[in-house]
C-alpha cells in the first residue's frame, strides 16, 4: 500500500500537513492553496456500479484520506454531505447532450456539497482551543447561503459571510441574511474579488488568528473542492458502464473551484472527456487560453453575478496541476459570453425547448450551441444554481413567474439583516476583533 497522501501549499513543497490540518486551517500560512503531493489513479471498476451518489464519494476520496484521523469517519461524512440527488438528465431537445443538476440542495445550489461536507469534517475534528472558530466566506453569490445553512447552530463554530453590495440577486442576499443565530452577512461595499481578497488578508495575518481562531469555507478550501469532484465522477462513471464512452462537461466557472475538481476527476483516470469553461464577460480566464499571459483584474457585473470574477484563486491550484504553461493552454477552453447572449440563449431555451435554467447555466448553454456544428462528443452541461433564485433577471425575460423550491421558499419568509462594511482590509479585521464574542446585524 502507498504512503498517506500529505498536503502542500501551492507555493512552497517543504511543509506537509495531514488532510485534517489542511481543512482545518483552509489556507496555507504562506498564502498559498493545499495541494496534494500527488494525485491518486483510480480504477473505475472499483466503484459500486450500484452505488449512492454517497457511496460515489467515499470510494473516490478514501485515497485523499487514508490515514488521516478522518479516515474512519469518512462514509458518515459523504452521507451527511451527500443526501440529496445530482441527477444527470438527458435533454431530449438535444441528441447527445444530458444536463447535470446540482441545485437540489438546501440553498437550491452546487455549493451545497462542498458546504455539507466541509462541515461535517469540522464537527468530527477534535479542537485544543476552545474559543469559537470562525469561518470566513466570500461570496458572489451562492457559496454564502450554503456555507451558512451547513454551519447554522453548529456549535463552537460562527460564520461571518462577505458578499458586494447590490451586486447579487435579492433572493440571493435575503438567504445570505436569513440565518441569525452564530451567522452574520456582512455586506461590503466593493466587488466580489474585494470580499476575497479581504478574507485571504484575515486569514493571512499571524496576529488576528492568534486572538481569533480563523478558518475559510471558499474553495480556496480543500474540504470544498475535494467534494465536489464526487458528482463529475458519479455522473461519468454513470455514462461510461452505459454508453462505454466518456463524457465530456462544459462548467460555468469563476472563481474555478468547480471546474477544477471535474478536471482533477480525468486526472485521476475517471473517464472524462473534453472540458470546456463557461465565462461571463470577465475575461480573465478566456483571455489566457486564448494566448495571453494571465491578467488578473478587477470583476465587472453581469447577469451571471456568481461568476463576476476577475482573480480567480483557483489558478494557482490550476497552474499546480499542470505546470506547463502550454500543456495547460491545451488541456482547457474557455470562452466568454456577454449579457445578451445570456439572456437570449436562457429565452430561446425556454422557448424552443421548455428548459428554464439560470444565467449561469445559460453560459454553458450557449457554448453547447456554438459546438452544435462540429459535435463530436457526448456532452453534459453543468447547472449550478436554480432559475428562482434570479428572478429579476429571468422573470422579465421570460414573461411569468417562476416556481420556488420549497426549501428556499422557507428562507424567503424569514426576516433578513446585513451589516454595512467599507471594502478594506483593515476593516475586516477590525469587524472581526469588535465582535469576537458574538454576531450582529443591522435590518435591511
Amino acid at each position: 500500500m502507498s504512503e498517506p497522501i500529505r498536503y502542500h501549499s501551492t507555493r512552497s513543497t517543504g511543509s506537509t500537513v495531514p488532510i485534517s490540518q489542511a481543512i482545518a486551517a483552509g489556507l496555507a500560512p504562506d498564502g498559498g492553496l493545499y495541494v496534494p503531493e500527488r494525485l491518486p489513479t483510480l480504477d473505475p471498476a472499483a466503484f459500486d456500479p450500484h452505488g449512492s451518489l454517497a457511496d460515489t464519494a467515499a470510494t473516490l476520496l478514501a485515497p485523499f484520506f487514508a490515514g488521516d484521523a478522518l479516515a474512519d469517519e469518512l462514509p458518515a461524512i459523504c452521507a451527511e454531505a451527500f443526501a440529496f440527488d445530482a441527477p444527470l438528465r438527458a435533454l431530449p431537445a438535444h441528441p447527445h447532450t444530458t444536463m447535470l443538476e446540482l441545485f437540489h440542495g438546501p440553498t437550491s445550489a452546487f455549493k451545497d456539497f462542498g458546504a455539507r461536507f466541509l462541515a461535517a469534517c469540522l464537527r468530527r475534528l477534535p479542537r485544543a482551543d476552545a474559543r469559537p472558530l470562525t469561518i470566513l466566506v466570500a461570496t458572489s453569490g451562492d457559496t454564502g447561503a450554503a456555507v451558512a445553512a451547513a454551519f447554522h447552530r453548529q456549535p463552537g463554530v460562527r460564520v461571518v459571510i462577505l458578499y458586494p453590495d447590490g451586486l447579487v440577486s435579492p433572493r440571493q442576499a435575503h438567504q445570505l441574511g436569513c440565518f441569525g443565530d452564530n451567522v452574520t452577512a456582512l455586506r461590503v461595499a466593493g466587488r466580489f474579488d474585494d470580499c476575497q481578497r479581504m478574507v485571504k488578508a484575515a486569514l493571512n495575518d499571524t496576529t488576528l488568528q492568534a486572538q481569533h481562531p480563523l478558518s475559510s469555507a471558499n474553495s480556496i478550501s480543500l474540504g470544498r473542492l475535494l467534494p465536489q469532484m464526487s458528482y463529475y465522477a458519479h455522473a461519468a462513471l454513470g455514462w461510461w458502464r452505459e454508453h462505454g464512452t466518456a463524457l465530456s462537461f462544459i462548467v460555468p466557472t469563476g472563481n474555478l473551484g468547480n471546474a477544477l475538481a471535474c478536471l482533477w476527476v480525468r486526472e485521476l483516470g475517471l473517464p472524462i472527456g473534453e472540458v470546456r469553461l463557461a465565462c461571463n464577460a470577465n475575461a480573465t480566464l478566456p483571455e489566457f487560453f486564448a494566448g495571453a499571459d494571465y491578467r488578473p483584474r478587477e470583476a465587472v457585473a453581469t447577469v451571471a453575478n456568481a461568476m463576476d470574477v476577475g482573480a480567480p484563486s483557483n489558478f494557482e491550484r490550476l497552474r499546480w496541476t499542470f505546470p506547463d504553461e502550454a500543456q495547460l493552454r491545451q488541456t482547457l477552453r474557455a470562452e466568454s459570453v456577454d449579457d445578451d447572449t445570456i439572456r437570449a440563449t436562457a429565452l430561446n431555451h425556454a422557448r424552443e425547448h421548455g428548459e428554464v435554467v439560470c444565467p449561469h447555466t445559460a453560459t454553458a448553454f450557449a457554448l453547447l450551441d456554438r459546438e452544435a456544428a462540429h459535435r463530436e462528443h457526448p456532452w453534459a452541461v453543468v447547472a449550478t444554481a436554480h432559475p428562482a433564485k434570479f428572478e429579476t433577471v429571468l422573470e422579465p425575460l421570460l414573461g411569468h413567474g417562476l416556481a420556488v423550491p420549497t426549501a428556499l421558499a422557507l428562507m424567503l419568509e424569514r426576516s433578513a439583516s446585513a451589516e454595512a462594511l467599507v471594502a478594506y482590509d483593515a476593516a475586516l479585521k477590525q469587524w472581526l476583533r469588535e465582535h469576537a464574542d458574538a454576531c450582529t446585524a443591522v435590518p435591511f
